[in-house]
């Protein structure tokens, strides 16, 4: 109980969690509602600065730069919840066989996370992306396929430290199904590190599809996204320069309270803060 009220009063949760919050609010809110047609032209009013019609101002099709920030936020989590659905799923699978079984099949699995992981994330992201093609659905297979092995390692961590416990043993001897002890025994004795580090592949997927949508090989026109937008900016960053601060601010305090989240997380899931 002291350790709960401890982290009620901890700086870093309360900003991740009203950080997080906010945009799920303002995601949840574009499905029905934007103060202006996302894509809808309007040239007289281009590059027009923040105003009481347009908060964040207009763009260089004279669109609503605030509409399509709410819109953006929908491609954020769509891409960072495939992600880490794609990454978990798949790291707890194949780090779950190979520390609970051990032997060759641990070799194989680990060789092939290693060989993943010596491609730089980003370099890896652009093979992919050019292999299935740009838009939200391959963007976030290509960036779920990255975050296997980080995954698949700390599943791995955490069953070879349990797979001999008694508990384990015991289920054994009374004759439970090896899937049964993986998925009901031991995985729930390390869904903290698991959680956590899907905290973090939900903040990297967010930095990474806007870096891929920069480089024109992300979400597509006329989709909204935060990185395609701040691309399309830079052109006007002297004249118009609040076209860049919205989408840069908007990546920047997202993927922010993420981090503030997943360290308070990890710290109030680690059974040493807790002595």
């Amino acid at each position: 109980m002291k350790n709960i009220q401890k982290y009620m009063k901890n700086i870093n949760l309360i900003i991740g969690l009203l950080v997080i919050v906010g945009f799920l609010i303002v995601m949840i809110t574009s499905f029905f509602y934007t103060p202006h047609d996302v894509n809808s032209m309007n040239i007289p009013q281009k590059l027009r600065s923040p105003s009481s019609d347009y908060l964040f101002g207009t763009d260089e099709f004279g669109r609503d730069i605030f509409s399509r920030i709410m819109k953006g936020t929908q491609t954020a989590f769509a891409v960072g919840l495939l992600t880490v659905f794609i990454g978990t799923i798949f790291g707890i699978l194949i780090g779950g066989i190979a520390g609970y079984v051990g032997g060759w099949i641990d070799e194989i699995f680990m060789r092939m996370m290693d060989a993943l992981m010596a491609f730089p994330g980003i370099i890896l992201a652009l093979m992919l992306v050019a292999v299935f093609g740009p838009g939200i659905v391959n963007t976030a297979i290509a960036l779920g396929i990255i975050a296997i092995p980080a995954i698949a390692r700390i599943t791995r961590s955490g069953f070879v430290q349990h797979r001999d416990n008694e508990y384990v043993l015991a289920a054994k001897l009374i004759g439970v199904k090896p899937y049964s002890i993986m998925f009901r025994h031991i995985l729930p004795n390390i869904s903290s590190q698991i959680i956590v580090a899907a905290t973090v592949t939900f903040a990297t997927a967010m930095l990474a599809e806007a870096a891929l949508s920069y480089l024109g090989l992300g979400v597509q026109p006329p989709n909204p996204s935060w990185g395609r937008m701040l691309k399309d900016s830079q052109a006007y960053l002297v004249g118009a320069p609040w076209y860049t601060y919205a989408p840069g601010g908007s990546i920047t305090v997202l993927v922010l309270g993420l981090y503030m989240l997943s360290n308070t997380l990890r710290d109030f899931m680690d059974p040493r803060s807790k002595a």
